[in-house]
């Protein structure tokens, strides 16, 4: 390492903090900084060293600027004459002030607790910040101004005065239904989160945290244990980020309550809301928190007590009747907060349940803090936020990213929905944004959902409205080190195609119609719905498989985070195979129609039963190695981020799904087995084949 020192009066070129950012000179970052003057592209032929003060926070960002750089293959050096210097300079040193004066910078009061002032020359950079955070996001901007997509490293010359629009700008990770990360890939997460300046990472618990006090509740090889949490809280630490934890105390406890054991404690049997008037269920929210508050360091837990749907339904029923659902909920939650109280946390909730009880929210505690959630493209957080305001409740936004019960997440959806989140919590005064990802089918691939977690990081940092072109031009670069903008048009044919089946009143690519059995009475409904868009829709998904192809083909093998790529492949895939599955099972109802009607005329249907059912080059076989095929890559993306744990559940449907379609083959086989021997043929009905009605065309 060595000493900082001033730079050259060069960057008074560029110091002009409110000149117009010429969109040649665009340096495409994110989140988009809120001053930047931007210059040239210039060569970084020499080596690179980096000087930090003796902070240990900043010794830190250093060696994670450094790895970064190294990995990307850019040459770093402890010390060498002539190296292009990057220098990390805390506000109150001497060297920092000589250099925003010299370059007339100015270092705002607002900026101080997470801001930066970065400068960078030909020559080298410097990074000025009054703390820890905002020393690390300076560094986490630089290595996006380091750009490697070439032949030779290369530098934007900028000017940056940066600071964030929320003080709490956060992801919520869905660890209770279905996939659960291993530490490895949440320590990637953390990075990741980091280097977009994420600050807060919230991971949801409903069965999932090994508890000492109930050991029944997590299932074997699916919960994280005491010693990944301290691990994964220790190393959040160093990236400046806050470990929230969320378990739900109230509802959503079915994989609690289906044991007997705790089953008594529920509104109904085996149900999924703990019974407010049982005296066993304080004590077990009680038990469960106590191990959180030893695990945890934050000031913040989350209590959950969404989504009360059973509420009133069961042994509460008189009580509700009697008082109302609200004031029954209500009550029991301020329980639950004054029952923790000890713990000297910040309770955080979901807001849905008691925005509907506005004058009853007044009388909540005003250090608990509304979490107010929206996942559609017009969410009005106004209705979601305004009774936890009016009761002077702090509050968070939490929108959502839109991977749930889709095979890919619809990111049309996604950006509109963070977008007017992000905009509208900051215009009503949310100090926080939590994006959300839920995995309701037990099936969502965190890593297809990336594009989502870096709009909601762009959007919570930036002030205001964010831009949709901003981000979809960025992405690509900065994530994936791709140029071409192959991979950002990649992620919008995804979006049209989400977009085609919307119009042709399908929703959009859903789980249903992935697995859904096109020759089944719901499948033939959405058959006649997709026959219309079908061939577009699988264009679309196509283009985008051929465009991340030749992204790939482009960077010789230099592209970032390739097991997202693989995610977004397989995700296109599928989306394609909907598309294909209804096709070809329009096209084997077709032909096997044509085949008995010509049987029924006296001739031969020999063509047309090879098409459906011989093993190779059918559309049988065709369907059946698109469920295989689909099972192969589904499993490598998600042993790229999970444990083992509750992927079978999830394979056990290709499986079936393959199967199907072999036993169709079969019998179609030996139908025609049959007509050899007899010359007759078996009916579509016989079959299980819906019997073409449409004109037949070859």
């Amino acid at each position: 390492m060595i000493a900082a020192r001033r730079f050259a009066p060069v960057l008074i070129a560029f110091a002009a903090a409110a000149a117009p950012l010429r969109a040649a000179d665009d340096p495409h970052l994110i989140p988009k900084p809120r001053e930047t003057t931007a210059g040239d592209l210039v060569p970084l032929t020499r080596s690179v060293t980096i000087a930090a003060t003796g902070n240990d926070d900043d010794r830190f960002a250093a060696r994670d600027l450094s790895d970064v750089l190294k990995e990307r293959g850019v040459h770093i050096a402890a010390a060498a004459e002539g190296a292009f210097r990057i220098s990390l300079l805390r506000l109150d040193s001497p060297a920092a002030h000589r250099l925003l004066e010299d370059n007339k910078v100015a270092f705002s009061d607002e900026m101080k607790a997470e801001g930066y002032v970065l400068l960078t020359t030909k020559d080298g950079a410097a990074i000025v910040a009054a703390t820890g955070a905002g020393m690390f996001y300076g560094a986490q901007t630089l290595k996006q101004l380091i750009r490697t997509d070439g032949a030779a490293p290369r530098v934007q010359l900028a000017v940056i005065r940066d600071w964030p629009a929320m003080r709490y700008r956060g992801f919520h990770d869905d660890l209770s239904r279905g996939p659960v990360p291993t530490l490895e890939f949440q320590k990637k997460e953390l990075r990741t989160f980091a280097a977009y300046k994420i600050n807060v990472y919230s991971p949801y618990f409903e069965h999932t945290l090994s508890y000492d006090s109930n050991p029944l509740i997590s299932p074997p090889g699916g919960g994280m244990s005491h010693d990944d949490v301290r691990a994964l809280v220790a190393y959040a630490k160093r990236y400046h980020i806050e470990v929230v934890p969320e378990q739900e105390a109230f509802g959503h406890l079915h994989h609690v309550l289906k044991y007997d054991l705790y089953s008594p404690l529920g509104e109904a049997e085996h149900g999924h809301v703990l019974a407010p008037n049982d005296p066993g269920s304080l004590p077990l929210i009680k038990s469960w928190f106590a191990e959180i508050d030893s695990l945890f360091p934050s000031k913040f837990v989350h209590l959950g007590a969404d989504e009360t749907f059973e509420l009133g339904l069961g042994r509460t029923k008189d009580r509700v009747q009697q008082n109302g659902l609200g004031p029954v909920y209500i009550d029991f939650l301020k329980q639950i907060e004054s029952a923790l109280r000890y713990t000297g946390k910040r309770f955080l909730f979901w807001g849905d349940i008691a925005q509907g009880s506005p004058d009853l929210v007044k009388s909540l505690p005003k250090d608990m803090l509304a979490v107010g959630w929206g996942y559609g493209s017009n969410p009005k957080a106004e209705t979601l936020l305004r009774p936890f305001i009016n009761a002077g409740i702090e509050t968070w936004v939490a929108p959502g990213v839109n991977g749930w019960n889709r095979v890919f997440p619809n990111n049309d959806v996604t950006l509109k929905n963070i977008q007017a989140m992000a905009r509208d919590g900051q215009r009503l005064g949310a100090t926080g944004l939590l994006n959300t990802s839920w995995a309701d089918d037990g099936e969502a691939i965190l890593n297809q959902q990336w594009y989502g977690i870096l709009f909601g990081a762009a959007a919570s940092w930036q002030a205001g409205e964010s831009s949709f072109d901003d981000f979809t031009q960025s992405y690509g670069l900065q994530f994936h080190g791709d140029p071409t903008g192959k991979i950002d048009a990649a992620q919008m044919k995804l979006s049209a195609a989400h977009a085609l089946l919307a119009k042709a009143g399908l929703g959009d690519g859903s789980d249903y119609l992935y697995w859904v059995d096109p020759f089944s009475t719901e499948g033939q409904q959405s058959a006649q719905k997709i026959r219309g868009v079908d061939r577009d829709f699988r264009v679309l998904a196509e283009s985008a498989m051929v465009l991340v192809a030749q992204a790939r083909t482009a960077a010789h093998g230099k592209l970032q985070e390739s097991d997202v790529l693989d995610a977004l492949e397989m995700g296109a895939r599928r989306l394609d195979f909907i598309g294909m599955k209804f096709e070809l099972s329009d096209e084997i109802s077709r032909l096997y129609t044509h085949a008995y009607d010509t049987v029924q005329a006296g001739g031969s249907p020999t063509h047309d039963l090879g098409e459906i059912s011989s093993n190779i080059n059918s559309r049988s076989a065709d369907l059946r190695d698109g469920y295989v095929l689909g099972r192969e890559l589904y499993e490598k993306s998600w042993l790229a981020q999970n444990k083992p744990y509750w992927l079978y559940n999830v394979l056990n449907r290709y499986d079936l799904a393959a199967q199907l379609w072999i036993q169709r083959s079969d019998k179609v086989g030996q139908a025609r087995s049959a007509y050899n021997r007899t010359k007759k043929l078996a009916s579509p009905e016989e079959l299980g084949i819906p019997r073409w009605t449409q004109p037949f065309t070859p």
